[in-house]
């Protein structure tokens, strides 16, 4: 049957020619992502960037710690992450040696990166500042990050010894910041930090793709799995085909609940998965379970107790991090979602700020900023370098913002967490793009 073109209008992405294939199959998964993304990007097999195709399994050979992330880029455009994952030109230098051939097909997304935008401008200005720049930054990241992991463990054991919940529900704080800071390491190097973020019953593997290459890349957009995959439950892009008015004030009232079942809710539907259709699972699932077994093995208190008190550290964990995760930086009536009116300037680092409110309230302490997502626009524009190190680029972000239409905007939480409950209930797209003042 011929689709109704009227009726079919709604479904496209300002940042694509295409709609995105995997939103027409729900529940919206990593897996069915990736399959939308093969169909989609024109990539042929092989791996995309630009309008040429590289052959990259000999450089997964070579490279045993990335070979699980090349492996799952096979056959997709992967021309953002390129750009914003190698601020230096060797990656740049060393593409000649795995070019197959041009693409048969012209890219699917609209993003440009031309050398004089504001996106290679800033990346050029970043690496100077880099090279000169004394790395220590990254060592109070680790302390950050390895103080947290003990006090999750420690305030676990402790509220388990004393049978109280008030020490419980601070050990689940304690793991929603765990699972914060280690997201700042699954945007790097293969490490030992990043197997963490699994003692929340969610597995980091899964969250390199939908967090590093489709949120990170696509932010607030329909390609945006971090966006689709809330859906029906929560809904921020501004149209009333995704969502009734009722729908979306229940959206509200039922969030807090989502929250706190996501995450056993992402272990089930990995499990159901595995069970029903093929194996997602890894021998790092099994981390999970280590934080009950030591309740059990060095409190004495019987498996059942440790298994409760462990759900108990769990659900509070998984609220925090719902709350403080999706009230961070994206969601608010001013932030540009897929439907609003774009800027004529397809460059790929105006859209990142486009897409992004700072938070203003932690960024004087670094570990506030690293476990609640702070210093976000640098974040998303550099994902690779470390918290740490974000603050000290600012003076070079704030002279490329100077040169073009972009502001670097902030608010505090409570905007945020305001914000974000407007744009749940937000239906009708901005019809002004970025930079105007109606939009701003």
């Amino acid at each position: 049957m011929t689709p109704n073109i009227e009726e079919e209008a709604w479904r496209v992405s300002g940042i694509s020619k295409n709609y995105p294939s995997y939103r027409q199959h729900q529940p919206a998964t990593v897996e069915s992502w990736l399959e939308g993304k093969h169909s989609d990007d024109g990539a042929e097999g092989l791996w995309r960037i630009n309008d040429k195709l590289y052959d990259l399994s000999d450089f997964a050979t070579r490279h045993p710690g990335g070979a699980y992330w090349i492996e799952c880029t096979r056959g997709t455009d992967i021309t953002e992450p390129f750009e914003s994952h190698h601020i230096e030109d060797r990656a740049r230098q060393l593409l000649s040696k795995f070019e197959v051939r041009e693409a048969a097909q012209p890219r699917n997304y609209k993003f440009t990166f031309d050398q004089n935008g504001f996106y290679m401008t800033l990346k050029r200005r970043v690496r100077e500042k880099l090279r000169k720049m004394n790395y220590s930054p990254t060592k109070k990241t680790d302390y950050l990050h390895s103080g947290i992991l003990a006090s999750v463990f420690m305030l676990s054991w402790i509220g388990t010894v004393l049978k109280s919940l008030f020490v419980l529900s601070i050990a689940g704080l304690a793991l929603c910041w765990l699972a914060n800071a280690a997201h700042n390491y699954f945007h790097q190097r293969d490490n030992w930090r990043m197997y963490t973020f699994n003692l929340t019953l969610m597995s980091f593997r899964n969250w390199r793709i939908s967090h590093a290459l489709s949120h990170h890349v696509y932010p607030n957009s329909l390609h945006d799995l971090e966006l689709s995959m809330f859906e029906p439950f929560l809904c921020w892009v501004p149209n009333p085909h995704y969502g009734s008015r009722i729908k979306r004030w229940i959206s509200v009232v039922v969030s807090p609940l989502y929250y706190v079942l996501s995450f056993s809710m992402a272990f089930l539907q990995r499990l159901v998965i595995s069970l029903a259709k093929k194996n997602i699972m890894y021998w790092d699932d099994l981390i999970a379970f280590t934080l009950p077994l030591f309740l059990y093995l060095s409190t004495g208190v019987g498996l059942g107790a440790a298994l409760w008190n462990w759900l108990h550290v769990l659900a509070v964990g998984a609220f925090f991090f719902g709350f403080i995760g999706l009230t961070a930086a994206h969601h608010d009536p001013r932030i540009l979602h897929d439907g609003d009116a774009q800027r004529t300037d397809r460059d790929w680092g105006l859209y990142q700020m486009d897409t992004v409110i700072d938070r203003r309230d932690v960024k004087w302490s670094d570990l506030l900023v690293l476990t609640h997502f702070g210093d976000h626009a640098l974040h998303h524009l550099f994902p690779t370098l470390d918290h740490g190190v974000l603050k000290h680029l600012y003076p070079e972000l704030n002279q490329t913002i100077q040169e073009f239409d972009a502001e670097l905007r902030e608010m505090n939480h409570w905007g945020h967490i305001k914000g974000q409950t407007q744009q749940l209930l937000r239906m009708e797209a901005n019809p002004m793009p970025p930079g105007s003042k109606k939009f701003m």
